[in-house]
């Protein structure tokens, strides 16, 4: 009985989120571009669970390089509109679109130049109607079984903030790196205040290839190592070149011969590569700039002492990256 309920609880939130989707429409590109092209910060305002659900998206948005500011509507009321100037653009939040507190600042608001956008459930309220740009995130009913409490509205309120969160994400081009100024204390900022060599994979974990190898005989070993790419080096262990499994699917798509070839002839000459004592966040950087997904690490000799995985600096699963379509070629 308990699990059945809890599950209804949950179909209801996802049935709200999933109705949005209909309902995007230019009005969302709208207020994008007009968060766009604001010089200022997201002026993000709303009370009581409208409010907490404010606080987040804003801190979501502060974490992904949109600047963003909560306001209390009452304490705006009260001396802190002095915050808010033309450049930026206010964005309310009420289920209802009839909370006084908000309503009562809104006008204050434009007196100032700034563009209100609103999140409601209420289309007619007077909240949208006093709005530039207004963004339906109405839900059919709440979980909660009396009707009263903010659940399922909260919800779609929520993942209609993300959603714009992500989609500036791409439109401004964040990136992991910028990703870690704003999270140092983090995992991932953790692991990219490391160095190279103390995430790498090292010895036997190495895909290795002699230059003098044949390609059946990588190919063996770049499938026992599951990387997807195979290192050659000279018979002193300096880095010769790479070759990678996108490598071997383009060979294939062209027709040519895969394993009557000789390593020396397909692989890529002289690869980007890394030092051990390189800091994490530039190999980053490197990988962000190449659209590429491994880094063989040399010493002062050039010897190859280690390579460097994207996953072993973001972790498995954690990112792609987010502007062109790409495969895993590493030169």
């Amino acid at each position: 009985m308990l699990l059945d309920e809890a599950r209804e609880v949950l179909k209801i939130e996802a049935d709200g989120i999933l109705s949005l989707i209909e309902r995007l429409d230019d009005r969302f590109e709208n207020m994008v571009d007009t968060i766009m092209r604001a010089k200022g910060r997201v002026i993000i305002s709303g009370i009581g669970k409208s409010g907490i659900i404010g606080r987040k998206i804003t801190a979501t948005l502060n974490s992904t390089g949109t600047h963003a500011f909560f306001l209390h509507p009452v304490e705006a009321m009260h001396g802190d509109l002095g915050i808010v100037c033309a450049d930026d653009v206010f964005l309310a939040m009420s289920y209802s679109g009839e909370t006084d507190e908000l309503n009562i600042l809104v006008p204050s608001i434009r007196k100032l130049g700034c563009p209100v956008i609103a999140m409601t459930g209420n289309l007619e309220s007077t909240l949208a109607k006093h709005s530039d740009i207004t963004i339906d995130v109405g839900v059919e009913k709440e979980a909660c079984p009396l009707g009263l409490a903010p659940t399922a509205s909260t919800t779609a309120l929520l993942a209609m903030g993300d959603a714009l969160a992500v989609v500036l994400i791409t439109k401004k081009h964040f990136k992991p790196t910028d990703f870690k100024r704003f999270h140092p204390g983090g995992a991932l900022g953790q692991r990219l205040s490391q160095k190279v060599q103390d995430i790498m994979l090292t010895g036997d974990s190495i895909p290795f290839s002699t230059i003098q190898a044949t390609l059946r005989e990588a190919i063996a070993e770049m499938d026992r190592h599951g990387l997807g790419v195979i290192v050659v080096v000279e018979p002193s262990g300096e880095l010769a070149g790479i070759f990678t499994d996108g490598d071997l699917r383009r060979m294939i798509a062209r027709g040519e011969p895969v394993f009557e070839q000789p390593l020396k002839a397909v692989m890529t000459p002289s690869p980007l590569h890394a030092m051990a004592d390189t800091p994490a966040y530039d190999a980053l950087n490197t990988m962000e700039h190449h659209q590429i997904t491994v880094l063989p690490i040399i010493d002062q000799t050039r010897r190859v002492v280690g390579i460097l995985h994207l996953h072993d600096i973001l972790g498995k699963g954690a990112f792609k990256f987010n502007s062109a379509a790409t495969d895993d070629r590493t030169h």
